[in-house]
């Protein structure tokens, strides 16, 4: 793997690419509103904005994705129309997408050097890209072996493999859209010290990110779209939270507070001494002889970092994952021996990681993704009730708040915040009595998160049992009537909703920088 091209410091800081006046329509909806964009050289520029901003659009745009309806860029001092992502990639601009677009049955080697094989002799030199995989794993400092699968990787490593992939282009400008999404702090930490490195030498990097204060640890410039405008830029020097959060969302905003007012119920869901065996070779359980009990109305966050065992965790009690002891009760019943569907029908519902993997069929439109955890509702036999399902579909959309055009909106058009609605608005149609979120607000923007925990802590209200999973100290502080730490799959504390973020951190094994 060769290193990219080193740049004198005399040229850091100089713009290398320009948008003018960059437009976007999708016929009435203007996604991009004439916006002005610099990149400059071995400099990380930071896109601020919620879902539905334009950021993703706007790096489509740049990336040769797709095309511009109006406006010019400008490479070098000189105007160029990428007709292809590929086309972009010639020039020196890659693009890591939001969503993984890997092949799951294929090797890590495989997927990295997909479309470009390094050929020896006429064949593919398998040894010699085996060997370039295996440096960037190193300089990734990820212990993956480059034969194995990636549908047998967690999702945090699959990521890995997206930015490995990007960095062996060995590009000028890295657009990086939400990188750290799935990653743990410690994968986070590395990223950033390659961030570092590639700017050094006079890459320029463009970072979208929904986590705010981790992108200012890296930040130089900082741009914020709103509604497809570009609203807000500045020098780091002048840019804190409160800037950032201001010009995204207006002045006043936070994640919400546990709702009160009532008493909670009995016992929703028990856990009793569950156990679930960690991946083969390791000295683990996923999760060790865990006991939780959740009452009706109540709101639980699990915290822990990556590999704690909050997903193991979520998705055994919801038939996902197979125990290898202990029992999971429903309002006292013992549902461990029902599949998924019956865990469903009983009242026990997951909302997973992975939307677009496990949460959303993306041939499918909006209603029928909002409908397909209920259809026994409205099927008699072979039959469809197909005013039932619109009037489910409608009150769905309703009552999660989804922006979209309607039922029959294709998945694909939603933003990613819109999207996640729709994952948990599927599963509230269910009518649950206990809904599992394993990281909700994955992928959201700031403003999309707020409405998640919103509804949630509504739904509370009205008796729903709910369990989120999540790794942002922040989101713990949030609604949360009880945190729970997990740790190398068991419970290390468990605190009230008046804890600190150093306490939740500490338990839950990270170090605390002050």
């Amino acid at each position: 793997m060769s290193e990219p091209m080193r740049t004198s410091e005399d040229h850091r800081g100089e713009v290398v690419l320009a948008a003018r006046n960059i437009a976007k329509s999708y016929g009435s909806v203007h996604a991009l509103k004439g916006v002005n964009f610099d990149i400059h050289r071995g400099q990380v520029t930071t896109l601020f904005g919620e879902n539905g901003a334009g950021k993703s659009t706007l790096m489509k745009i740049l990336s040769g994705v797709v095309q511009p309806t109006s406006g010019e860029i400008v490479l070098d001092g000189e105007p160029i129309s990428f007709s292809s992502s590929t086309h972009a990639r010639e020039n020196g601009i890659s693009i890591i997408h939001q969503e993984l677009s890997l092949a799951p049955n294929l090797s890590v080697r495989d997927n990295i050097f997909m479309g470009r094989e390094i050929i020896t002799g006429g064949m593919v030199d398998f040894a010699e890209e085996e060997r370039q995989t295996r440096l960037l794993m190193e300089e990734l400092e990820e212990e993956i072996d480059p034969l194995t699968k990636v549908e047998d990787l967690r999702l945090g490593q699959q990521q890995i493999v997206e930015i490995a992939r990007a960095l062996s282009v060995n590009s000028r400008i890295l657009i990086m859209d939400e990188p750290t999404s799935a990653l743990s702090a410690t994968e986070v930490e590395v990223l950033f010290k390659v961030i570092h490195d590639l700017t050094s030498r006079g890459v320029s990097i463009v970072y979208i990110s929904h986590h705010l204060e981790e992108a200012l640890q890296i930040t130089n410039h900082a741009v914020v779209l709103r509604d497809g405008t570009m609203t807000a830029y500045a020098e780091r020097k002048d840019i804190d939270l409160e800037w950032i959060v201001r010009n995204m969302v207006g002045d006043n905003f936070d994640l919400g507070s546990p709702p009160d007012g009532y008493e909670f119920g009995k016992a929703a869901l028990s856990i009793d001494a569950l156990t679930v065996p960690g991946p083969s070779g390791s000295a683990y359980n996923s999760v060790d002889r865990l006991s939780l009990d959740v009452r009706a109305g109540e709101v639980v966050c699990i915290y822990g970092l990556m590999g704690a065992g909050r997903t193991e965790l979520l998705e055994c009690v919801a038939g996902r994952l197979r125990s290898s002891g202990g029992a999971i009760r429903l309002e006292g019943r013992d549902v461990g021996h029902l599949s998924i569907a019956g865990r469903i029908a009983s009242g026990l519902v997951l909302v997973p990681e992975d939307r677009q993997r496990d949460g959303l069929v993306q041939t499918m439109t909006v209603g029928s993704n909002l409908s397909l955890a209920s259809i026994g509702a409205f099927t008699k036999g072979l039959f469809t009730s197909g005013r039932r399902e619109r009037a489910l579909v409608d009150e769905s959309i309703r009552k999660v708040h989804v922006k979209t055009d309607g039922g029959e909106a294709a998945i694909g058009s939603l933003s990613g915040g819109n999207q996640q609605k729709v994952v948990i608005g599927k599963m509230l149609a269910t009518d649950p009595k206990v809904i599992l979120l394993d990281e909700p607000s994955r992928g959201i923007d700031i403003g999309a998160k707020a409405e998640v925990f919103k509804l949630l802590a509504e739904r509370a209200k009205q008796g729903l049992a709910v369990i989120y999973s999540t790794s942002e100290v922040n989101e713990c502080l949030s609604i949360a009537h009880r945190i729970i730490v997990m740790h190398r799959g068991k419970i290390t504390a468990e605190f009230g909703a008046d804890v600190t973020k150093e306490k939740i951190m500490a338990a839950s094994g990270e170090a605390v920088v002050h």
